[in-house]
């Protein structure tokens, strides 16, 4: 327990006045303490701090919240005595939140009374998701949150309000700008109802003029990769991991020379409506809120992404292809719909392989429009959506977005077979 258990009882009293001390309490305080505490020098650092906190999923800006709030000295560190005052401290503001919320008086919060207390501070939800909160709260299995479990989940959140305890609920459990889950077709009614007819294109001149830079590099790319993997023999027909290998390479060299594109249709997609005048002002608000940086949030998962879905569209939709011509010799021209087939069935391969790690990349970027969230990391985001909603919150969304890439990658496919064909590029990427 380390030598700090003996200042307890001396500490509280002198800051309660009170004789009846609570030993588990302070016991279980000393114990967090010692254990952040790395160096055991009787000092908690930022980086101890954000060293033991990693776990729980907490941001660098959390961690700093705590110190502060903590540091009375202002020496940059906590003591065992400024740690135990500022956990004191909190454990009162919780306290009164908890009451505040526990509306019968039973000694537990249940779901009707989430969604109550939500509804005070102007935030709509339904019953389901005020149990999806419940339950990530609830590690008995009752249903309801007691004390403990409030207290638990809360203490190393600086929550002092409900507007606090709204954010916090926010980004670990419902996951999107707004307390807002739902199917396709309730998507539609909302953003109809949130911005007109209008809002169900918002975002798409930014995707038109991403678009058209992005497609021409990876399928240039990709046509020069296979060259140089053709080497002298250019007639030598392409192995499939020579493919995956070629459409990766592509897909990440298109996707790094557009990514800050891909993040300003990202913004403008989920804007509310008024927040933006245009792509123009959104990329200055961006630029002066929160520095370069931000047009390159989620590059590594959209990297990491990118390389899976361009290596397995572009090799499975070649070789379904290849397998086609092989099976009807004699024939150069497969026809569109051979082609709508093929992209269609690449595009799907490509999109369950990476579609995890395109909405962790899609979430990190549009973490800002959270007003006063903290900003997770990507392996944080990946443990938060695997706790609250397990293995298939990794596919939250894959219907409609499917329904969106499919036609449109079977159409790229179709104009890219045939610009081919106009330009004079044999099947095998030669001249």
């Amino acid at each position: 327990m380390g030598p700090f258990a003996s200042w307890i009882p001396r500490v509280y009293c002198q800051q309660n006045g009170s004789a009846g001390v609570d030993k588990e309490r302070e016991k279980r305080w000393a114990e967090l303490f010692d254990q952040f505490d790395l160096n055991k020098d009787g000092h908690i650092d930022i980086n101890e701090l954000r060293a033991g906190l990693a776990a729980r999923g907490l941001s660098r800006g959390s961690v700093d919240k705590i110190v502060a709030a903590g540091d009375t000295n202002q020496d940059g560190v906590l003591d065992f005595e400024e740690f135990m005052i500022y956990l004191r401290d909190h454990e009162k503001q919780l306290k009164l939140m908890f009451r505040n919320l526990d509306k019968n008086n039973d000694g537990h919060i249940d779901a009707a009374e989430i969604q109550h207390s939500l509804q005070t501070i102007g935030v709509t939800i339904s019953l389901r998701d005020a149990n999806r909160i419940l339950k990530s709260m609830d590690k008995d299995g009752t249903m309801t949150i007691d004390w403990t479990e409030w207290r638990d989940y809360f203490l190393f959140n600086s929550v002092s309000n409900m507007e606090d305890v709204a954010r916090c609920w926010k980004k670990t459990v419902v996951h999107s700008y707004s307390f807002f889950a739902a199917n396709v077709l309730s998507g539609f009614q909302y953003m109809l109802k949130e911005g007109g007819v209008l809002s169900l294109w918002r975002g798409n001149g930014m995707n038109v003029l991403k678009i058209a830079p992005e497609t021409a590099i990876k399928f240039t790319a990709y046509e020069q990769i296979k060259s140089v993997m053709h080497g002298h023999n250019q007639t030598r027909p392409l192995r499939i991991h020579e493919r995956f290998l070629a459409g990766s390479l592509a897909g990440a060299l298109a996707q790094t020379a557009i990514y800050p594109l891909e993040v300003l249709k990202t913004r403008l997609t989920l804007r509310k409506t008024g927040q933006f005048t245009g792509i123009a002002d959104c990329a200055k608000q961006m630029l002066l809120k929160e520095g370069v940086y931000a047009f390159y949030k989620g590059y590594v998962p959209n990297l990491l992404a990118i390389v899976p879905y361009a290596g397995i569209d572009l090799a499975v939709y070649e070789t379904l292809k290849f397998t086609w011509l092989n099976r009807n010799s004699g024939v150069v021209d497969p026809g569109v719909m051979v082609l709508v087939g093929c992209g269609a069935v690449s595009s799907t391969c490509g999109q369950l392989a990476s579609y995890p790690l395109a909405l962790i990349r899609t979430r990190m970027q549009a973490q800002t429009l959270l007003k006063g969230s903290p900003k997770v990391s990507m392996l944080a985001l990946l443990r938060n959506i695997v706790k609250q909603e397990g293995v298939t919150g990794l596919y939250r969304g894959i219907s409609p977005n499917l329904l969106k890439v499919i036609p449109a990658v079977t159409v790229s496919y179709v104009v890219y077979e045939y610009t081919r064909i106009l330009l004079g590029v044999d099947i095998e990427g030669g001249i």
